[in-house]
């Protein structure tokens, strides 16, 4: 696959982050997508949140699929590392870069069809355990590389342009994650750029798997108004559950404008804030089971439920869990990686029987 990079053009009056990197230093090559495609709105909120949180692109590593989804990595931060997996086994190969160094900011991108058909397994697998990893989902509810079959995810009784109705019941990305104990769940939709950055923000804050699930309709294949994931029916249907301002650790809260409304602020791993102002019902984030609930209501009534829909700070990472050393397995010597001569030999006897 050929990639056309994007021309690096210098403003002296550009903006800087605190590494005095502008906005261009975190972009990668042209975009191939279609045009309107929802995938290039996420790669953009992708990087302004990348350079908001002043992330050095080198200790970034961007992980992905096969899909559509799969190309979004090219597209942001082209100096820092990056894996494009096969079909569906993106999550074990961003569990072993984790495991191997743990300093390395982990993003993976991936589509509805790649995660939920081919990929559910490894999904399920690295939720259960708690990779510490960005995993976004691009989902639209067709596989756009193969011309538009319905994915897993999208619902019973849509009917594309061209073709039969889907008569099977969807798979919803977050009421599985939620049941599985992930420990940040949140859904929006590509074309809500301030709620969808502040969401970005905050997963990348947060310690152990942060899934967002991004309803991002396909302008090829899904984009007629009767398709529940084209940009006119979520634009109509969206149920915000609140306004999302984040706060990084190294801003004051003072300087920024508290919501009129009932807020609740959520602090996060590395200190930064996320404070959620609540426009309809009172939605508890902490509390599995409204989550699921405001999920469960929403798609009876054909409605998407946007926001934060579940939060837990306290669970271990997959490495903690296995009890890994503080420094990065891949900074350790030889002699502290392999066992010697004599320990194998004492680990062998132990499994001979006389």
């Amino acid at each position: 696959m050929s990639y056309i990079k994007k021309p690096n053009i210098a403003l002296s009056n550009a903006p800087k982050n605190e590494l005095g990197m502008t906005y261009t230093d975190y972009e990668g090559a042209m975009s191939t997508l279609c045009a309107g495609c929802g995938h290039d709105s996420i790669t953009g909120a992708i990087i302004q949140s990348v350079f908001d949180l002043n992330i050095l692109p080198h200790r970034m590593i961007k992980m992905s699929g096969i899909g559509c989804s799969s190309k979004t990595p090219a597209y942001f931060a082209n100096q820092s590392h990056g894996f494009n997996s096969v079909h569906g086994r993106m999550p074990s190969v961003a569990t072993g870069a984790n495991a191997a160094n743990k300093e390395l900011f982990c993003i993976g991108v991936s589509g509805d069809g790649d995660t939920l058909s081919i990929g559910m397994g490894q999904f399920s697998h690295a939720i259960r355990r708690n990779v510490n990893m960005l995993y976004i989902i691009e989902n639209n509810g067709v596989y756009g590389l193969t011309k538009g079959q319905y994915s897993a995810t999208v619902e019973k009784g849509s009917k594309k342009k061209k073709g039969t109705m889907n008569e099977q019941a969807p798979i919803d990305l977050c009421a599985m994650a939620i049941n599985l104990g992930c420990s940040f769940v949140a859904r929006s939709f590509s074309g809500s750029k301030k709620q969808l950055t502040a969401l970005l923000r905050a997963a990348m804050s947060h310690k152990g798997m942060a899934i967002i699930d991004v309803i991002s309709p396909c302008v090829t294949f899904a984009n007629n108004d009767e398709s529940y994931k084209s940009y006119n029916y979520v634009k109509e249907n969206d149920e915000v559950l609140h306004i999302v301002d984040y706060i990084p650790h190294f801003s004051p809260i003072e300087s920024v404008e508290v919501p009129a409304g009932e807020f609740k602020e959520i602090k996060l791993f590395d200190g930064s804030t996320l404070r959620l102002e609540t426009v309809g019902n009172q939605h508890n984030p902490n509390d599995p089971v409204e989550a699921l609930r405001a999920i469960h209501e929403a798609d009876r009534e054909g409605r998407h439920v946007t926001g934060l829909l579940y939060y837990d700070s306290d669970k271990k990472t997959a490495t903690e869990t296995l009890g890994l050393t503080n420094t990065p397995l891949m900074a350790l010597p030889d002699s502290q990686l392999r066992p010697s001569e004599e320990s194998l030999e004492l680990l062998n006897a132990g499994f001979r029987t006389n």
